[in-house]
Protein backbone atom coordinates (compact mmCIF):
# COMPACT_ATOMS: atom_id res chain seq x y z
CA UNK A 1 0.00 0.00 0.00
CA UNK A 2 1.27 3.71 -1.10
CA UNK A 3 2.33 5.70 1.78
CA UNK A 4 0.49 9.60 1.87
CA UNK A 5 3.92 11.10 1.65
CA UNK A 6 4.55 13.41 -0.93
CA UNK A 7 7.66 15.14 -1.67
CA UNK A 8 9.11 14.01 1.51
CA UNK A 9 6.25 15.40 3.99
CA UNK A 10 3.44 13.09 5.18
CA UNK A 11 0.02 15.25 4.13
CA UNK A 12 -1.39 16.78 7.94
CA UNK A 13 -4.33 14.51 9.78
CA UNK A 14 -7.16 17.14 10.61
CA UNK A 15 -5.64 16.88 13.70
CA UNK A 16 -2.02 18.43 12.74
CA UNK A 17 -4.45 20.99 10.18
CA UNK A 18 -6.05 22.14 13.50
CA UNK A 19 -3.13 22.74 15.45
CA UNK A 20 -1.49 24.61 13.17
CA UNK A 21 -5.05 27.09 12.08
CA UNK A 22 -5.36 27.26 15.74
CA UNK A 23 -1.76 28.52 16.10
CA UNK A 24 -2.55 31.30 13.31
CA UNK A 25 -5.64 31.86 14.34
CA UNK A 26 -4.50 33.33 18.15
CA UNK A 27 -1.96 35.39 16.47
CA UNK A 28 -3.99 37.01 14.21
CA UNK A 29 -7.13 37.38 16.86
CA UNK A 30 -4.42 38.84 19.12
CA UNK A 31 -3.20 41.58 17.25
CA UNK A 32 -6.60 42.45 15.42
CA UNK A 33 -7.92 42.73 19.46
CA UNK A 34 -5.02 44.99 20.18
CA UNK A 35 -4.90 47.37 17.29
CA UNK A 36 -8.69 47.56 16.27
CA UNK A 37 -11.43 45.92 18.62
CA UNK A 38 -12.42 42.49 19.88
CA UNK A 39 -15.65 42.13 17.58
CA UNK A 40 -12.39 42.32 15.13
CA UNK A 41 -10.26 40.38 16.88
CA UNK A 42 -12.52 37.58 17.48
CA UNK A 43 -13.67 37.75 13.48
CA UNK A 44 -10.47 37.58 11.83
CA UNK A 45 -8.96 35.33 14.21
CA UNK A 46 -11.74 32.74 13.49
CA UNK A 47 -11.04 33.57 9.41
CA UNK A 48 -7.53 33.58 9.55
CA UNK A 49 -7.48 29.71 11.35
CA UNK A 50 -10.16 28.77 8.83
CA UNK A 51 -8.67 29.87 5.82
CA UNK A 52 -5.29 27.96 7.32
CA UNK A 53 -7.42 24.98 8.30
CA UNK A 54 -8.94 24.40 4.60
CA UNK A 55 -5.51 25.33 2.38
CA UNK A 56 -3.38 22.95 4.32
CA UNK A 57 -5.71 20.29 4.35
CA UNK A 58 -7.06 20.54 0.50
CA UNK A 59 -3.74 21.24 -0.85
CA UNK A 60 -2.46 18.03 0.85
CA UNK A 61 -5.71 15.47 -0.16
CA UNK A 62 -6.76 16.00 -3.53
CA UNK A 63 -3.92 14.82 -5.20
CA UNK A 64 -4.14 11.66 -3.37
CA UNK A 65 -5.25 8.34 -5.22
CA UNK A 66 -7.02 5.65 -3.66
CA UNK A 67 -4.03 4.08 -1.80
CA UNK A 68 -2.87 7.35 -0.58
CA UNK A 69 -6.72 8.20 0.40
CA UNK A 70 -6.63 5.14 2.32
CA UNK A 71 -3.25 5.60 4.37
CA UNK A 72 -4.41 9.05 4.97
CA UNK A 73 -7.53 8.24 6.43
CA UNK A 74 -6.29 5.10 8.43
CA UNK A 75 -4.25 7.60 10.44
CA UNK A 76 -7.50 9.06 12.15
CA UNK A 77 -9.04 7.43 14.96
CA UNK A 78 -13.02 7.84 13.16
CA UNK A 79 -14.14 7.17 16.98
CA UNK A 80 -12.30 10.05 18.23
CA UNK A 81 -13.08 12.83 16.37
CA UNK A 82 -11.66 15.41 18.20
CA UNK A 83 -10.74 17.46 15.80
CA UNK A 84 -14.27 17.34 13.70
CA UNK A 85 -16.05 18.43 16.69
CA UNK A 86 -13.50 21.52 17.44
CA UNK A 87 -13.73 22.69 13.82
CA UNK A 88 -17.90 22.21 13.84
CA UNK A 89 -18.12 23.84 16.90
CA UNK A 90 -15.84 26.72 15.82
CA UNK A 91 -17.73 27.36 12.80
CA UNK A 92 -20.65 27.24 14.47
CA UNK A 93 -19.57 30.28 16.97
CA UNK A 94 -18.41 32.09 14.31
CA UNK A 95 -21.83 32.63 13.57
CA UNK A 96 -22.59 34.13 16.30
CA UNK A 97 -19.28 36.32 15.93
CA UNK A 98 -20.99 37.98 12.55
CA UNK A 99 -23.82 38.32 14.83
CA UNK A 100 -21.85 40.50 17.28
CA UNK A 101 -20.53 42.26 14.39
CA UNK A 102 -23.35 43.14 12.80
CA UNK A 103 -25.03 44.42 16.14
CA UNK A 104 -22.27 46.66 16.76
CA UNK A 105 -21.71 49.78 15.64
CA UNK A 106 -22.89 51.41 12.80
CA UNK A 107 -18.83 52.40 11.23
CA UNK A 108 -17.55 50.81 8.15
CA UNK A 109 -20.84 48.82 7.22
CA UNK A 110 -19.12 48.25 4.13
CA UNK A 111 -16.41 46.51 5.71
CA UNK A 112 -18.22 44.59 8.34
CA UNK A 113 -20.05 43.40 5.62
CA UNK A 114 -17.33 41.99 3.57
CA UNK A 115 -16.20 40.50 6.69
CA UNK A 116 -19.39 38.82 8.01
CA UNK A 117 -20.05 37.02 4.38
CA UNK A 118 -16.35 35.93 4.16
CA UNK A 119 -15.96 34.51 7.95
CA UNK A 120 -19.97 32.79 6.72
CA UNK A 121 -18.25 31.08 3.33
CA UNK A 122 -15.01 29.96 5.51
CA UNK A 123 -17.51 28.45 7.94
CA UNK A 124 -19.73 26.64 5.57
CA UNK A 125 -16.38 25.23 4.07
CA UNK A 126 -14.87 23.97 6.89
CA UNK A 127 -17.93 22.05 8.07
CA UNK A 128 -18.06 20.47 4.36
CA UNK A 129 -14.37 19.58 4.56
CA UNK A 130 -14.20 18.47 7.70
CA UNK A 131 -17.66 15.68 7.01
CA UNK A 132 -15.67 14.98 3.59
CA UNK A 133 -12.62 13.79 5.53
CA UNK A 134 -15.10 12.25 8.18
CA UNK A 135 -17.01 10.11 5.92
CA UNK A 136 -13.33 9.15 4.74
CA UNK A 137 -12.35 7.77 7.94
CA UNK A 138 -15.67 5.83 8.24
CA UNK A 139 -15.33 4.33 5.17
CA UNK A 140 -11.70 2.73 5.30
CA UNK A 141 -11.98 2.00 9.07
CA UNK A 142 -11.07 -1.73 9.01
CA UNK A 143 -13.19 -3.37 6.09
CA UNK A 144 -13.70 -0.60 3.56
CA UNK A 145 -17.52 0.05 2.83
CA UNK A 146 -20.38 1.84 3.76
CA UNK A 147 -20.85 3.85 0.51
CA UNK A 148 -21.54 3.24 -3.09
CA UNK A 149 -20.38 5.51 -5.66
CA UNK A 150 -21.55 3.61 -8.63
CA UNK A 151 -18.54 1.95 -10.04
CA UNK A 152 -15.47 -0.56 -8.98
CA UNK A 153 -12.86 1.94 -8.49
CA UNK A 154 -11.82 2.84 -4.71
CA UNK A 155 -12.78 5.89 -3.63
CA UNK A 156 -10.51 9.10 -3.42
CA UNK A 157 -10.89 12.25 -1.22
CA UNK A 158 -12.32 13.90 -4.70
CA UNK A 159 -15.72 11.26 -4.03
CA UNK A 160 -16.13 11.99 -0.78
CA UNK A 161 -16.05 15.88 -1.42
CA UNK A 162 -18.12 14.97 -3.92
CA UNK A 163 -20.51 13.32 -1.16
CA UNK A 164 -19.93 16.08 1.36
CA UNK A 165 -20.72 18.90 -0.86
CA UNK A 166 -23.82 17.49 -2.57
CA UNK A 167 -25.29 16.90 1.64
CA UNK A 168 -24.19 20.29 2.29
CA UNK A 169 -25.90 22.15 -0.86
CA UNK A 170 -28.93 20.04 -1.33
CA UNK A 171 -29.44 18.06 2.27
CA UNK A 172 -29.36 14.73 0.37
CA UNK A 173 -27.12 12.32 -1.07
CA UNK A 174 -27.56 12.54 -5.04
CA UNK A 175 -26.38 9.40 -7.02
CA UNK A 176 -24.47 7.57 -4.13
CA UNK A 177 -26.09 5.22 -1.69
CA UNK A 178 -25.29 5.07 1.67
CA UNK A 179 -25.17 1.75 3.35
CA UNK A 180 -23.35 2.19 6.62
CA UNK A 181 -24.81 2.88 9.71
CA UNK A 182 -22.04 4.75 10.92
CA UNK A 183 -22.03 6.94 7.68
CA UNK A 184 -26.00 7.47 7.85
CA UNK A 185 -25.58 9.02 10.86
CA UNK A 186 -22.59 10.92 9.42
CA UNK A 187 -25.29 12.27 6.75
CA UNK A 188 -27.70 12.81 8.89
CA UNK A 189 -25.29 15.19 11.22
CA UNK A 190 -24.17 17.21 7.98
CA UNK A 191 -27.54 17.51 6.53
CA UNK A 192 -29.04 18.98 10.07
CA UNK A 193 -25.97 21.63 10.04
CA UNK A 194 -26.37 22.38 6.56
CA UNK A 195 -30.05 23.57 7.23
CA UNK A 196 -28.78 25.41 9.56
CA UNK A 197 -26.09 27.00 7.64
CA UNK A 198 -28.63 27.48 4.99
CA UNK A 199 -31.25 29.37 7.30
CA UNK A 200 -28.50 32.01 9.28
CA UNK A 201 -26.59 32.59 5.47
CA UNK A 202 -30.24 33.72 4.47
CA UNK A 203 -30.50 35.95 7.11
CA UNK A 204 -27.34 37.12 7.49
CA UNK A 205 -27.72 38.47 3.70
CA UNK A 206 -30.90 40.12 4.33
CA UNK A 207 -29.56 41.78 7.18
CA UNK A 208 -26.54 43.12 5.16
CA UNK A 209 -28.32 44.02 2.48
CA UNK A 210 -31.27 45.62 5.12
CA UNK A 211 -28.39 47.59 6.80
CA UNK A 212 -26.57 48.66 3.66
CA UNK A 213 -29.71 50.20 2.30
CA UNK A 214 -30.01 52.54 5.50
Amino acid sequence: MASDVRDGRRAPTATAALASAAGVGLVAAVVCTVTVSWRFGFLLGWMAAALTFLVRLWIALWPMNADETQQHAAREDPRKPVADVVMVAAALVSLAAVGLMLTGSTGGRDLQAALSVCSVALAWGVVHTVFMTRYAELYYDEEPGGVDFGDDRPPVFSDFAYLAFTVGMTFQVSDTQVTGPLLRKAVLRQALLSYVFGAVIIATLINLIAGLGK
